[in-house]
């Protein structure tokens, strides 16, 4: 079943990326990128835009986790190209940029003898009197370290570096896979990080906050690896106290991380990283933390 599922997959992505692949440059930049759509043949198979630098490589690799949509239907329909703009800003810099679609959406299960059980509830954190946050988060960085096994074993990037950016339900997985401190991720950058924000559609209204902060600081105790998280005032998923407390307590455990609070951006400063008005904001912090880093 998952081999035909793959084959499928394949065909189609096959038909995307003869419309999708051919080479961009843009005239600001000296850098020509190409976009393409592939199928990652994974674990769990998964549809992923990619964006690179014209060239055979090996790259240095940009993994990219989306959000999740509070709407049941939306997340059926997920758009693949979530963040085209800021993609494109990391190819421009060099890195081979994989954004895997779906990994924060619906629930998958594949039982494979070979392989054994896996069981991943992507979109479910649990009733907000028991939410499981640690679980959804782990949950969607075992995809990124699908993702990374993949691409290394391919050769098509340079094993040693490699970036994880995430943005809401993305970043939150983003900080629990640096508590497992990959040899080969030398950062992670995250944009709103968090589970269970905005219950009900209601701004600021977040679902057992104490529970995600405790999370968060159980995260925080193994992390190494460096971090740079960035928020914006006007969020409305998580707010500036709620992510000072999560800060604190990620730091505080041990985690190295960089918190910075932008000014708002918007009608909600949530969706920053996904609208090209947001690049002159966040981009020198980012180019100055990944020269760092690198």
């Amino acid at each position: 079943m998952c081999r035909n599922f793959l084959r499928a997959l394949v065909t189609y992505t096959a038909a995307i990326m003869m419309l999708a692949a051919a080479a961009f440059a843009d005239d600001r930049h000296d850098r020509a990128i190409r976009e393409e759509v592939w199928a990652i043949p994974i674990t769990l198979p998964m549809i992923a835009y990619v964006v690179r630098p014209v060239g055979r490589g090996p790259f240095p690799l940009v993994v990219m986790n989306h959000g999740v949509s509070l709407n049941q239907r939306e997340r059926g329909f997920f758009p693949l190209v979530e963040f085209r703009d800021a993609a494109m800003w990391f190819a421009r810099r060099g890195y081979m940029v994989v954004a895997p679609s779906g990994s924060g959406y619906g629930a998958a299960a594949l039982d494979d003898p070979k392989r054994g059980l896996y069981s991943l509830f992507f979109s479910k954190v649990g009733n907000c009197d028991n939410p499981n946050f640690r679980d959804a988060g782990r949950a969607v960085a075992l995809i990124d370290k699908w993702i990374i096994e993949y691409m290394t074993a391919q050769g098509l990037i340079v094993p040693d570096n490699v970036i994880v950016v995430g943005q809401s339900a993305g970043g939150w997985a983003a900080i629990a896979l640096s508590s497992e401190n990959l040899p080969g991720v030398r950062a992670i950058v995250t944009f709103a990080a968090g589970r269970g924000g905005r219950v009900g559609g209601r701004p600021n209204n977040n679902c057992a906050p104490d529970r995600l902060v405790a999370a968060t600081g159980e995260f925080g105790r193994t992390a190494r690896t460096p971090m740079l998280w960035i928020y914006i005032e006007n969020d409305t998923f998580f707010g500036p106290a709620l992510s000072r407390r999560m800060h604190q307590a990620y730091t505080g455990a041990g985690g190295n991380a960089e918190y910075h609070l932008l000014p708002p951006f918007g009608s909600d400063g949530h969706f920053l990283v996904s609208s090209p008005d947001g690049l002159p904001l966040w981009t020198p912090l980012v180019g100055a933390f990944l020269d760092k880093h690198n």
